[in-house]
């Protein structure tokens, strides 16, 4: 069975793609130092199939994509593994998707992106319920709540801090880590608070005055959050702030809503939040670090 021209030439595209990024940066998180140093089956071919199929194809699972290049790709991959193989190659290039992925960010950043404003948010990466007992890469996971779901998890909190483009999704500048439990503003603290003259705009969760104080004397850049009920206020002081109060929230609300959309196209593409078939703590980041990978090669390849 053959695909289209078109996918042909997209396929061609894309592994001529990882190719050159392979033996200029990748190859270096994925080096061998064992007699299989130069597999038949090269790593390029495994990153090539997992994220062609699912970003043309939509097959979010690698049953699914191993299934897909068995049926339609044999003629361009004559040495395909097993499923089984294909499962162990592809875990063995975690490092490897999460360099691509800042390869990808790094080097495909949009004209309009506005470089002195930023927006932020998390977006939770479940492994199972909170009611169940986790079993997976237990070094990297931890029990966290999800408010918008309303519910307790076992899993990561993706952290996202991105370019503002007007009347556009923002496009990541930084993708962080970290335990569910992890809190927003402690993750901004120690990823991003040496960042010098941007503003930012957050959530409530933003919301620590003394230290953003610190970091305008020292960085000038600044915090934006909606602002937060000061409890023990006398309700006639409430009613006198309060027009402004909501004015200012909602304009800081308007600015960071497209991160949301964002995390909401990523979840619509490769369904990223949900990762409850893992089995292995390499297969947690390949989930993670390889959807994103494929969500912008999609990007890079549509544009």
């Amino acid at each position: 069975m053959m695909i289209p021209k078109v996918k042909e030439l997209k396929l061609i595209a894309i592994y001529l793609y990882i190719c050159d990024i392979y033996d200029s940066e990748l190859k270096f998180s994925c080096q061998r130092f064992s007699n299989n140093n130069q597999p038949e089956f090269t790593d390029q071919e495994v990153l090539t199939i997992y994220l062609y199929v699912m970003h043309t194809e939509q097959r979010l699972k690698i049953k699914q994509i191993h299934g897909f290049a068995n049926d339609y790709l044999r003629s361009w991959f004559p040495l395909l593994p097993s499923y089984e193989a294909f499962i162990m190659r592809i875990n063995r290039l975690s490092e490897a998707l999460r360099h691509l992925v800042c390869v990808l960010l790094s080097n495909n950043c949009p004209a309009d992106c506005q470089v002195d404003t930023s927006v932020l948010d998390s977006l939770p990466i479940i492994t199972c319920s909170g009611k169940r007992k986790a079993s997976v890469a237990k070094e990297l996971i931890d029990k966290g709540y999800c408010s918008t779901k309303s519910m307790y998890y076992y899993g990561l909190k993706l952290h996202a801090l991105g370019y503002y483009r007007p009347k556009h999704l923002p496009f990541p500048e930084s993708i962080i880590l970290t335990p569910a439990s992890e809190n927003d503003l402690n993750a901004f603290k120690q990823n991003w608070d040496t960042i010098t003259n941007r503003t930012f705009y957050g959530d409530k969760i933003y919301n620590d005055t003394g230290f953003f104080k610190d970091i305008k004397e020292k960085n000038n850049s600044t915090m934006l959050t909606p602002i937060k009920e000061v409890k023990g206020m006398p309700d006639n002081l409430k009613q006198m702030y309060k027009a402004f109060n909501d004015l200012f929230s909602t304009a800081v609300s308007k600015v960071r809503q497209p991160i949301e959309s964002l995390f909401n196209w990523l979840i619509e593409k490769t369904d990223i939040q949900r990762a409850s078939k893992v089995r292995s703590t390499n297969g947690l980041l390949v989930h993670v670090f390889g959807r994103i990978a494929a969500a912008y090669i999609f990007l890079i390849f549509n544009s």
